[in-house]
């Protein structure tokens, strides 16, 4: 099987192979190009080292760039090296082997979590357990054990995770869980060979265990799982990082769902100050404090108002600060913080900041969008309460122009809008300001009114004629 090198390997083909002017005439009875080791320089010894290098290595490399490519959320790139990792696993291992069913499940595990494909994940996950489950991990060793079970825990937990977005019922997601619990106790008892491993993959399978338990409606086993999962991470001794982070968060969206807002916002204090021992001013720590910021908005109480206050601001300038004034993750921060404004009274600092993010987010988003629909809905409202009618009626007239583009004249959205300015337009300052319009646009035009049979000067013309006749 031939592999086909990389671009930049081509030009390096291509520069040894081309021969100066003065040298062509010597080299012409020469039966090919010098060969690799007679070429100089970084990117010929990158070519030599790329022809002589073994699928295995190649394997490697292609494992460790794709987990670099997926930790920095470039998702097309990762699976491109997912995908080669399974043709150089087969080149390297053969059809059967583990490692191919690895490099299946490390691709599904891809299109799952880094672009949201599900399908194509239970494809793969079918071909890895097809592969995996035929091993004989009694005639394997120890090590080999251990990676055959962890593969296998992979396999299952990523399988259950396509189930709950494929299988209504979710009969599928709770039995492929169940199989990858009963492997990491496997794994568990192989001891120190693999503690670390079977502490990672536990935590991951308790993870995936308690979003089921979300969709099945169990919030008390889901927080029972979101404890397991903590205590993994305790001993690892990953209690202060992102993993932890995340946990808090997902305890506090299940305390919110529940109705306990104290508790939702005791869970998210604690993934705050995480997310400020492990990197302060980062993205993690800013979207924390975003949450922070929108469970104390949505108490009602007035002595939290503060607290929200202080905690969008911190969020706002952190997004601001890590991702730029255009990114979407402060413009929707901001809208946030501006349904706080409006609702606490504050409609000027609503209207200032929502009226500096509609270019950003024409800009950004396209004028088209349900974001600058969004704007345009806000502004308008925060104007009606202001007072300011005709402004709210022009603001929400070009609501109503993006909605209709956006999501046609029926969507429930649009015709709340079309109602909103129907109510409007029966105010006195914009009923007369409609009837004016209206008139300047029945009124006939200037050209109209002088007849097009008389040329221009004609009545002149006529006047000279007259006095010419009198003479004559």
């Amino acid at each position: 099987m031939s592999l086909h090198l990389p671009t930049e390997d081509a030009a390096v083909d291509k520069q040894c192979t081309e021969v100066p002017e003065e040298g062509r005439a010597s080299s012409s009875s020469s039966e090919g190009p010098p060969p690799l080791d007679r070429c100089s320089g970084p990117a010929a010894r990158a070519l030599a080292t790329a022809v002589t290098m073994s699928p295995e290595h190649r394997l490697q490399q292609s494992e460790s760039r794709a987990q670099a490519f997926a930790a920095a959320q470039e998702a097309d790139a990762a699976v491109q090296e997912l995908v080669r990792c399974v043709a150089l696993a087969r080149l390297a291992h053969g059809d059967a082997h583990w490692k191919l069913a690895e490099a299946h499940a490390r691709l599904g595990q891809g299109y799952l979590r880094l672009k949201g494909l599900a399908l194509q994940a239970q494809e793969h996950m079918e071909k890895a357990k097809a592969i995996a489950v035929n091993t004989t991990l009694e005639l394997a060793g120890k090590q080999e054990r251990a990676d055959v079970l962890r593969c296998l825990v992979i396999i299952f937990q990523t399988e259950g995770e396509a189930a709950q977005r494929l299988d209504p019922t979710l009969r599928k997601a709770e039995q492929s869980l169940e199989k990858a619990d009963r492997a990491v106790v496997e794994l568990q008892q192989l001891g120190g060979v693999c503690g670390e491993d079977a502490l990672g993959v536990q935590f991951d399978v308790a993870m995936s265990a308690v979003r089921l338990q979300r969709k099945q409606g169990q919030p008390a086993a889901a927080l029972c799982q979101c404890q397991r999962a903590l205590r993994v991470l305790q001993a690892a001794g990953r209690e202060a990082s992102w993993e932890a982070c995340s946990v808090y968060r997902e305890m506090a969206a299940i305390e919110q769902a529940g109705g306990n807002v104290d508790g939702a916002i005791q869970h998210l204090l604690q993934a705050h100050s995480v997310s400020l021992s492990v990197c302060p001013g980062s993205v993690e720590e800013a979207g924390a404090a975003h949450s922070l910021a929108l469970a104390y908005s949505r108490t009602g109480e007035s002595e939290h108002s503060d607290s929200a206050v202080r905690f969008f601001e911190q969020s706002l300038s952190s997004y601001r600060r890590t991702l730029g004034p255009e990114h979407s993750l402060l413009l929707s921060a901001q809208d946030d913080y501006c349904h706080f404004l409006l609702i606490s009274g504050q409609r000027e600092s609503a209207v200032k900041m929502l009226k500096e993010s509609l270019p950003l987010k024409e800009s950004t988003f396209g004028h088209l969008s349900a974001e600058v629909a969004e704007t345009y809905w806000l502004l308008g409202e925060a104007e009606v309460s202001q007072g300011q009618i005709r402004r709210a009626y022009r603001t929400l007239k070009k609501c109503l122009e993006v909605q209709s583009l956006l999501y046609g004249p029926q969507d429930r959205r649009t015709r709340d809008t079309q109602q909103t300015l129907d109510k409007l337009a029966k105010d006195p300052e914009v009923a007369a300001k409609q009837r004016k319009a209206g008139g300047l646009r029945d009124r006939p035009p200037f050209c109209s009114a002088v007849p097009s049979h008389n040329p221009p000067g004609g009545t002149k013309s006529k006047i000279w004629d007259s006095e010419g006749g009198k003479n004559g």
